[in-house]
């Protein structure tokens, strides 16, 4: 059994992780659940709206072949998801700014204000939760957070 440098198992540490990393899965699906509840949609539809929420914070548009490939999802899916989120007024489908064949699809006011009505508690509450770690910590957080997240959910092949 390999030991860390104060002497801690290797294996124990990594067991804790293993632990942790499924509390969280366990709080984020409860968060998420009473979320996509309480806007009445289902867990594509939420993942949809968290991406362009995540997108548009960077002032990058979103088209509905972007929204396929994140959702891993056909492009007919992806059609009649959009058409359920612009029914349900939580999404427009606009012309690109720049390309004027193409369409991006952008959130409405009124679903960002839901959105962050509901998930900015739980946002605050992570962000004073990570006020205590060093950039270190919090750096050393974010690669293994992305390696877990890639051991599990692998990028599509091609």
């Amino acid at each position: 059994m390999t030991s860390t440098a104060d002497g801690a198992p290797r294996d124990a540490l990594v067991l804790a992780m293993l632990r942790a990393v499924r509390d969280f899965g366990d709080a984020h699906d409860r968060m998420s659940g009473g979320l996509k509840h309480g806007m009445r949609m289902n867990a594509t539809d939420l993942a949809a709206l968290r991406l362009l929420i995540m997108r548009e914070d960077s002032g990058r548009p979103v088209n509905p072949a972007e929204i396929a490939r994140h959702l891993r999802i056909s492009t007919a899916s992806t059609t009649k998801l959009l058409d359920r989120l612009t029914a349900s007024g939580h999404v427009r489908r606009e012309p690109h700014p720049s390309d004027r064949r193409g369409r991006v699809v952008v959130l409405t006011d009124a679903s960002r204000a839901e959105f962050f009505q509901r998930y900015g508690p739980q946002l605050a509450a992570i962000r004073a939760a990570m006020a205590g770690f060093s950039d270190a910590e919090l750096e050393a957080g974010e690669r293994l957070l992305r390696a877990i997240s890639a051991a599990i959910d692998p990028p599509p092949q091609g």
